[in-house]
């Protein structure tokens, strides 16, 4: 059974702003404001994890999409300007934890959990972004067969992104 608590983000402040935490402390170069997080739960599936009352970790699943960029970037590295696509619909699942609480299993819960979602919104595709310098992101979603699919910056930052794809073989992972 899993020590966690897991609330979905729903618009009210409390899970609204610890999500924000994370993902903010997770990605320093990108801050969501809370009004971001508030309208992408209007849009994605977004939930919060607990672990005796204190927050260790978020996650964030993008419903399937067809034909669409893949993990929803707006624009890529790729030489044309456009993002690949994928004819399959694919989601974008992604788990962040806190650096205290790493290397427990709580990643590998909440990908797991995210990685359901995604199959009951029909997702036939399993992507994630990664920034570059999260190092211990980019080792979690090798280790759980993804690969890198794209590399690109988002205007006005300098750090890289990483879109990664599940290999086929790899989706009962």
């Amino acid at each position: 059974m899993s020590r966690l608590r897991i609330e979905k983000v729903d618009g009210g402040d409390a899970t609204v702003h610890d999500w924000q935490y994370v993902h903010n402390l997770v990605i320093p170069t990108h801050h969501r404001s809370l009004d971001e997080v508030r309208e992408r739960s209007r849009h994605n599936v977004l939930e919060v994890a607990y672990l005796d009352g204190t927050v260790i970790g978020c996650t964030t699943v993008r419903p399937p999409t067809s034909g669409t960029p893949t993990s929803g970037t707006p624009t890529s590295g790729t030489p044309t300007g456009e993002a690949p696509t994928s004819e399959a619909p694919a989601a974008t699942v992604i788990a962040r934890v806190l650096p205290d609480h790493r290397g427990q299993g709580f990643g590998g819960e909440l990908y797991e959990r995210g990685l359901a979602q995604a199959r009951e919104l029909g997702a036939e595709v399993i992507e994630t972004v990664v920034l570059a310098s999260n190092t211990d992101g980019l080792r979690f979603a090798r280790q759980r067969g993804f690969v890198e699919i794209d590399e690109y910056l988002l205007p006005g930052e300098t750090i890289p992104w990483f879109d990664l794809r599940l290999q086929p073989d790899e989706t009962t992972r």
